[in-house]
């Protein structure tokens, strides 16, 4: 917020019309995908254009942001606001991922050794309780787990390695080198891009070559709600990042005032803790 003034007002916007167009956006996608899951064949076109309006909607809304920042009219107080905003956005997204951690953990802890105990093998003599398995009822097709080596791990280099790139862009900016900060910038994305290049390439090997599937008992499915959750949200972060290099390549941050790029930064390190957690529990355990 290059245009930051020292206000102690509060600055309220006009009434918007984005609130409801992206609610209608919303609306539409969501309906849309809830008739694609029910076969219907119109459902995949109303999927896309309820996500092309929102994203229509986004890119005013924010540029509308933009706007008003670049122009002054933000202080201290919004400046404070958006920081409590960021941070209740990635706690709603802590929440989000310990849910599906969650599910990780009944499966294999509780649910598991439970259907495998004495009281269950009149019912499942064969079944074994280790993770990776086919299910108590044998309806699930054969398949094979996936492990560190080496998708997964060079992954988690590439993670890492775009954590220490976007923290001395970080440094570069609150120093005034712009160029600097451009350019360890666009190496964070490119990494992003680069591991969400291997993760495509790790599914295609797990539906192809290990046949495991979404459907392919709690394993495949907790498996691929992990690791695609997470790919998602590594590619909303790595749009944020370039949303951020743009506007750094155009002059709008300050040394002191540039919460834009702080807090698309605070999403990607908390993305490379959440791939640290999946690495390891899903991976590795």
């Amino acid at each position: 917020m290059s245009g930051q003034n020292e206000s102690p007002y509060y600055f309220v916007p006009h009434p918007s019309r984005h609130p409801i167009s992206a609610a209608v956006g919303l609306l539409v996608m969501l309906g849309s995908l809830a008739q694609w899951i029910n076969g219907e064949s119109w459902a995949p076109l109303g999927v896309l254009a309820g996500l092309l309006w929102l994203l229509f909607t986004l890119w005013h809304w924010f540029g509308d942001a933009i706007a008003e920042s670049e122009g002054g009219m933000y202080g201290k107080n919004v400046d404070k606001s958006y920081r409590w905003s960021m941070s209740w956005f990635i706690f709603s997204e802590v929440m989000f991922f310990g849910a599906f951690f969650g599910a990780l953990f009944y499966a294999r802890s509780i649910s598991m050794p439970w259907l495998a105990d004495l009281d269950h093998k009149v019912l499942w003599p064969d079944f074994s309780a280790f993770w990776g398995n086919a299910g108590p009822a044998g309806t699930i097709e054969a398949f094979k787990t996936m492990g560190p080596f080496p998708i997964p791990t060079i992954n988690t280099a590439l993670l890492l390695t775009s954590g220490v790139t976007l923290t001395i862009s970080h440094h570069a900016l609150r120093e005034g080198h712009r160029a600097k900060t451009a350019f360890w910038l666009f190496a964070t994305i490119v990494l992003g891009a680069v591991f969400m290049g291997f993760q495509a390439f790790e599914y295609f090997h797990a539906y192809h070559e290990l046949n495991l599937k979404l459907t392919s008992g709690i394993y495949g499915s907790t498996f691929f709600m992990l690791t695609g959750f997470h790919g998602f949200h590594v590619t909303m972060g790595a749009i944020m990042l370039s949303v951020v290099l743009r506007r750094v390549m155009k002059g709008h941050f300050t040394p002191e005032h540039h919460f834009a790029f702080e807090g698309a930064a605070w999403y990607w390190h908390f993305v490379d803790v959440v791939w640290l957690g999946l690495y390891v529990v899903v991976y590795w355990l």
